[in-house]
């Protein structure tokens, strides 16, 4: 794919189109018109998501001895959001178009803009992004984007909780508990996967901004620093195991930038954040984050509870409070840049000598939500029975698609398309020989080999 193409809007209608032909994600509530950016993942979608999430599990927790994990509720008491600050910082910067009524929030209107302290005046000659008005913008207004709900059978002030907005704090709440059953000395981490919930004020881009999402984050607990070095030595290190996931998972490396997030802007708890931004075709916005949040949540934590949430060394004694480094992954984003980066055309032959466009999702074997398709030449009951043994053979080692569907090479081209990085094709050959035809999709060349050998070959190219 060209870089031209890469920047193209183009080519987020394609990736959406495709996207929904082929079952990877379709509009949520559909038959009942719809509900405003929600979406649902399709056969195809639930395997790509999951497979990146499992490989970020093997990655950074399996593959790690100082990373445990954690499943944690979505709904916490109130009072943890409280303390962590959600309560009275957790907002975006709303305004409202006086003609129209549509709202923003202001950063989307001009970068960067500082909200909460402008007036409207700030917003002389921007136009509204509904109607085209300019300048007609009510003074911006701080608007929380917790999602708020009741406890039990009767609604009261009592009775509210939040969803929570983030998956870091059940980390902090339940460091001590952690602590004590893992076993764990300093520097180590805890890992949680789980959806997050943000009332935002405006969404869009497919996937890109949602209110319901799924977060990868990482709290690694590190001794109080001495000097500014001791813990950017940490925050380096996250930075690369950053880098290294990007190219693991197949993120297009040319299209990424780090960008330095200056104080002004960042959290009410960092010291220190990066952005790392993904160039998308409608502008380079942030795909991960990076921070150094200090020792903040713990000490606000503690000061909250009334529990003690300090570390205590094995060798020492000495009790004190870790500090905390943070990457922090979104899914759906990582699926976005993800197909961006694998979507390619390229111009092909047919077995006529024509050119066509090729349309392939060139995703990484790890990830691809199918690892191959077993195809029949023919729907043949002696060359299904074959595909079917194959089939059953890989089932329990990988997710695989059967097809006897329309010609050979329309086969190959749809399997193409979804990312599948293996197609077996079953011959009337295949009956004496014991063998079958393995296509690559990347290259489209093709290989024989033995029936009982095709497991084993998947399996080395797997890992």
């Amino acid at each position: 794919m060209s870089d031209k193409m890469a920047g193209s809007p183009a080519l987020m209608d394609k990736i959406i189109r495709l996207a929904r032909n082929r079952g990877f994600i379709f509009p949520g509530s559909e038959i009942y018109g719809g509900l405003q950016n929600s979406w649902d993942y399709g056969p195809l979608g639930v395997e790509l998501k999951k497979n990146i999430k499992d490989l970020w599990w093997r990655t950074f927790v399996w593959g790690r001895p100082d990373i445990v994990g954690l499943d944690a509720n979505i709904i916490m008491g109130t009072r943890v959001w409280e303390a962590s600050g959600h309560l009275a910082g957790f907002n975006d910067v709303l305004v409202e178009c006086k003609k129209c009524h549509a709202r923003f929030r202001t950063d989307e209107l001009i970068p960067g803009f500082a909200g909460k302290k402008a007036s409207s005046r700030g917003l002389d000659g921007i136009a509204c992004q509904a109607c085209g008005t300019k300048g007609q913008f009510t003074a911006p207004t701080p608007f929380n984007t917790m999602f708020k709900t009741n406890l039990g059978p009767a609604e009261s002030k009592d009775s509210v909780v939040y969803l929570r907005p983030e998956t870091a704090q059940a980390m902090f709440t339940d460091f001590t508990e952690i602590m004590r059953v893992s076993r764990r000395r300093l520097p180590f981490g805890i890992a949680q996967m789980g959806k997050a919930f943000r009332n935002e004020i405006t969404t869009g881009n497919f996937i890109f901004r949602l209110r319901e999402f799924e977060q990868m984050e990482i709290e690694y607990f590190i001794e109080p620093p001495k000097t500014r070095k001791d813990w950017e030595k940490y925050f380096n290190h996250w930075l690369k195991e950053i880098r290294k996931w990007l190219k693991l998972v197949g993120v297009d490396s040319r299209r990424i930038k780090e960008v330095e997030v200056p104080a002004g802007e960042r959290a009410h708890y960092s010291e220190r954040t990066v952005d790392i931004e993904f160039q998308y075709p409608f502008g380079q916005k942030e795909l991960y984050g990076l921070a150094y949040r200090t020792d903040y949540d713990l000490r606000a934590h503690e000061k909250h509870s009334g529990e003690n949430l300090k570390y205590r060394d094995p060798k020492t004694g000495k009790e004190f409070t870790p500090h905390v480094i943070e990457p922090s992954l979104g899914v759906e984003r990582t699926i976005l840049a993800v197909l961006l980066s694998a979507y390619t055309e390229e111009q092909v032959k047919t077995a006529k000598g024509t050119a066509e466009v090729r349309v392939v999702l060139k995703l990484p074997m790890a990830i691809a939500p199918y690892k191959a398709a077993i195809l029949p030449l023919a729907d043949k009951p002696e060359l299904v029975k074959v595909g079917e043994s194959i089939r059953q053979s890989l089932g329990a080692l990988m997710a695989t698609d059967f097809d006897i569907t329309q010609s050979i090479g329309k086969r190959y081209r749809r399997q193409d398309e979804i990312g599948t990085p293996y197609c077996i094709t079953v011959d009337f050959d295949s009956l004496k020989d014991k063998k079958v035809t393995v296509r690559d999709r990347d290259s489209m060349k093709q290989i024989r080999i033995k029936i009982e050998e095709v497991a084993d070959y998947l399996k080395e190219r797997l890992t």
